[in-house]
């Protein structure tokens, strides 16, 4: 319950932005997903479906399943698509709840719940993020038993760490768990980056394991400034792409995460970005990958073979 009413907090705060300049971002996700839904062998899954502002819902084949743990997401998608798809609630990255309860068990004395100072709090829960594993176990037992050959991935990825640090942020109850000073080190944010990172490269592996197609599409970065930002030819790394006039400030979601190796031997048949003016002074520099499936008709290691 604290993974979903987190996210239907971010939610709420997401949806209740000025979407007047969102148009060329919801045209570019729609299309790209729609085209992934068009073409799907039998259901599909959806993860992050959450409103269904971005998903195309009146392409999905019949059977199709959404997966977003806000509880309110398919009564939104309902509403906005009159489509009652079947729906899964459960935490993509398998270690939300393990993560917030060490960070419970970290910042309150657990013989009487108080808080314990912050700095020691917040060195004692940096020092043992470490021991945490995140698995995208669910996504995984869901996989196994369903096996759709098309999976298409709307925009979560990014979400992991500011879940993370919002499940953090709750075990303090208040109390501000992160150094002062923009010039500090501070060991609790590098070690959430660190889960986030693992949190992240599960979820794709988990991804990869299933051989199913793969229509990926996910923060590759945020900046933060009132400045005007384009994009020049695609490039690696994703920084050798921005086109501005002053320096930007960066920040990488998927916190080193490269997406585009975790699927060896996959055959990539689309890579794009756009740039997402998602609120004044932040800007998202949006990413869409389509991976083929594994193997091919008959292979034990594609769906429905």
């Amino acid at each position: 319950m604290a993974l979903a009413s987190t996210l239907a907090r971010e939610q709420r705060a997401f949806l209740g932005r000025d979407r007047r300049r969102w148009g060329p971002h919801l045209e570019r996700i729609r299309a790209f997903l729609g085209e992934g839904l068009a073409q799907a062998r039998g259901p599909a899954l959806v993860l992050g479906a959450g409103s269904g502002l971005e998903v195309p819902w009146a392409l999905a084949p019949p059977g199709t399943a959404g997966w977003d743990a806000d509880p309110l997401s398919r009564l939104r998608t309902l509403l906005r698509h009159r489509r009652w798809a079947p729906w899964e609630f459960g935490d993509l990255t398998g270690g939300m709840a393990a993560l917030g309860s060490l960070a419970l068990r970290s910042a309150r004395q657990p013989w009487s719940g108080r808080v314990r100072a912050t700095r020691t709090a917040t060195r004692r829960l940096a020092s043992l993020i470490g021991s945490l594993e995140p698995d995208a176990a669910p996504l995984a037992r869901w996989l196994d038993a369903h096996g759709p050959a098309t999976i298409l991935a709307a925009n979560v990825m990014g979400q992991f760490g500011v879940l993370a640090h919002r499940t953090v942020e709750q075990a303090f109850r208040g109390c501000d768990p992160w150094a002062p000073g923009e010039d500090d080190d501070d060991p609790l944010d590098a070690a959430l980056r660190d889960w986030t990172a693992r949190a992240v490269g599960a979820f794709l592996g988990t991804l990869g394991a299933s051989g199913a197609d793969l229509w990926l599409v996910h923060d590759r970065g945020v900046l933060f400034g009132d400045a005007r930002v384009a994009l020049g030819p695609l490039a690696e790394p994703w920084t050798a792409q921005l086109l501005a006039t002053v320096p930007l400030e960066a920040d990488d979601p998927l916190c080193g995460v490269d997406v585009l190796k975790a699927f060896p031997g996959r055959e990539l048949e689309r890579h794009q970005r756009w740039v997402w003016p998602v609120a004044q002074g932040q800007t998202h520099v949006m990413e869409a990958l389509r991976v083929r499936g594994a193997g091919a008709a008959g292979d034990p290691g594609r769906p429905g073979a």
